[in-house]
């Protein structure tokens, strides 16, 4: 069983243009989708549509539409009541696959619901293989919650934790990597920014910020630079996913890899259309966890990522692939080693 843990979700609106965003104009849609939503929720929503089972954990009351909708997917949930609405957020998307987001905040949280959600996740998470917490923190969640979500869990369980996984940005994510989460799933723009706090050497700029995020994309051996250097600040691997460019995989250090130059994996298929990129970046974090768990290779887990990610954004809204949609076969990967001076590419796969 995969556990998800989402502590702001959120029902995702998504409203789709025939024509690139225009500000301060008047526009109609031309289509308008609304699902249950938060990056583990989208996790969990990936997972069962893809036919594996797991188990979103996130607050919100019963009759919530989240909680509602999670249940007109089929989506197994266990929630805190909050007695408050969960937020609403709003993307649209345009015919060249360009998401503009609009999120809002959520409820806030005092520190006894912070405790009680706390603990719904202990108990969520008995006899999981992994656990993947994912998304923004609400207001009132102290910065370090992600942190403390990870230790409670390795005390608790043991030697029968299960492996975690995180996908957040910001300080969250920068609070938490000293706790040592197995698998961290940053995009482009999130690995820059995660380096920087690290390093003091953040573009202050927005556009300067993603100027550098697309030229990330562009450059998967700098991407596997930056995230092997994140290692020694607790990461143990890295799923770095790089938009149209494909993703990259940093396995986790062993004894003997400390000693040797950084290897990594890359993936990358020709290009697709996208409808929108909303969920497409947790759809490729549920398939390399739904692999993983399966024991298939790097390789393999690394590829099914790709595949879930790939078919999501070919898909409106925040809609999730079935297994009719993916495909591994247009795919390629290889397998980078890096030195201080220069990058070598070998055992280059191709299927």
């Amino acid at each position: 069983m995969i556990v998800t843990f989402t502590p702001n979700p959120s029902l995702d609106k998504t409203l789709e243009l025939d024509a690139p965003l225009r500000t301060g104009a008047v526009q109609r849609a031309i289509g308008h989708t609304a699902e249950p939503g938060g990056k583990g929720v989208n996790i969990s929503r990936a997972l069962t549509a893809a036919g594996t089972p797991s188990l979103a954990v996130l607050p919100g009351d019963a009759g919530d539409p989240v909680l509602l909708a999670l249940q007109e997917l089929g989506v197994e949930a266990r929630a805190l009541p909050l007695g408050a609405p969960l937020r609403t957020n709003t993307a649209i998307t345009d015919p060249q696959g360009i998401t503009t987001k609009i999120n809002e905040p959520g409820p806030a949280f005092d520190a006894a619901l912070t405790a009680a959600l706390l603990e719904l996740l202990l108990q969520a998470s008995a006899g999981a293989s992994w656990v993947a917490l994912a998304g923004s923190l609400p207001p009132g969640v102290p910065v370090d919650f992600y942190a403390q979500a990870i230790t409670a869990l390795r005390e608790t369980f043991g030697d029968q934790a299960p492996k975690i996984a995180l996908d957040t940005s910001g300080e969250p994510l920068a609070a938490a990597l000293p706790a040592g989460p197995d698998l961290i799933k940053p995009n482009a723009e999130e690995l820059l920014e995660l380096h920087a706090a690290f390093t003091g050497s953040a573009a202050t700029h927005p556009a300067a910020a993603q100027r550098l995020a697309e030229e990330l994309e562009n450059d998967p051996a700098r991407a596997v630079q930056l995230a092997t250097e994140l290692q020694h600040h607790g990461a143990h691997a890295a799923l770095v996913t790089l938009g149209a460019h494909g993703a990259v995989l940093i396995p986790q250090l062993t004894a003997s890899s400390r000693e040797a130059a950084p290897a990594a994996l890359r993936a990358w298929g020709p290009p697709i259309v996208p409808r929108s990129t909303v969920g497409a970046g947790d759809a490729s974090l549920a398939g390399f966890i739904a692999a993983a768990q399966d024991g298939a290779s790097e390789t393999e887990s690394l590829k099914h990522a790709m595949a879930m990610g790939r078919a999501a954004a070919s898909l409106p809204g925040s809609i999730m692939p079935t297994p009719e949609h993916l495909s591994t076969a247009e795919l390629s990967t290889e397998h980078l080693i890096l030195n201080p001076r220069t990058t070598t590419t070998v055992n280059v796969e191709t299927s």
